[in-house]
């Protein structure tokens, strides 16, 4: 049996997400004719060839399909998951490694995007909010749909240690262009700045099934940096 290819399986997925959250919003005005909505198929294929520009090697369209997968498994802690899983498509939509404001941009392409697909002007403020979210991975308290994604795009953190190997070494390969003792030093300085936070993970489920792990990855990593 023919298995379908990733980018199949994601463009499946944003395109029932699309109807789905487009489905929920209230008409504009009562009683009005509404505008047809645009086909959301265009939006996910131009989101998939950003997710498979040649300078990603783990910001890519399995990286997307792996927190999406998160965000699926931390759902019941969200208010609006649907609006989480619009943001994990956006998180890092815009990804260029030598450059410092990708999340803004990211946040700002799913404004545009999200009010052109017909999504309500709500929810694109929250997801265009939730992408803004990434660059600290430090939502407040409470803030419960900030929580889901950034514990999903965290998640990879826990991998067993040869995916865990595999997302170390993607990531040094998209930061080619900066010299080995360079990148050794802010990396090791990422690793210590996640290594002093009191909680990698937010939401219940993840602080109780991946903070060890996590935490044991990091510092084996971290013990390779400084050899």
């Amino acid at each position: 049996m023919e298995t379908r290819s990733t980018q199949d399986v994601l463009l499946h997925r944003w395109i029932a997400l699309l109807h789905r959250v487009r489905a929920l919003q209230p008409d504009a005005r009562s009683g009005a004719r509404p505008h047809p909505l645009p086909d959301p198929a265009p939006y996910g294929e131009n989101l998939l060839d950003r997710w498979s520009e040649p300078q990603r090697h783990y910001h890519t369209a399995d990286h997307l399909l792996a927190v999406l997968d998160r965000v699926d498994e931390l759902a019941a802690h969200a208010a609006d998951a649907d609006s989480v899983r619009l943001a994990a498509w956006f998180h890092d939509a815009v990804y260029r490694p030598d450059r410092s404001e990708n999340e803004e941009r990211s946040a700002h392409l799913a404004e545009i995007a999200l009010a052109e697909a017909g999504v309500a002007a709500g929810r694109t403020a929250e997801v265009a909010r939730l992408v803004r979210l990434t660059v600290s991975h430090d939502p407040e308290p409470g803030d419960s749909d900030g929580e889901v994604l950034c514990d999903a795009d965290l998640a990879v953190l826990a991998g067993a240690p040869e995916a865990y190997a595999h997302y170390a070494a993607a990531v040094r390969r998209e930061y080619g262009f900066v010299p080995e003792d360079v990148f050794r030093q802010g990396r090791a300085a990422l690793l210590d700045r996640l290594l002093a936070l009191p909680r990698l993970y937010r939401t219940p489920y993840a602080h109780d099934r991946w903070e060890r792990t996590a935490r044991h990855n990091l510092r084996a990593e971290l013990e390779l940096l400084t050899l």
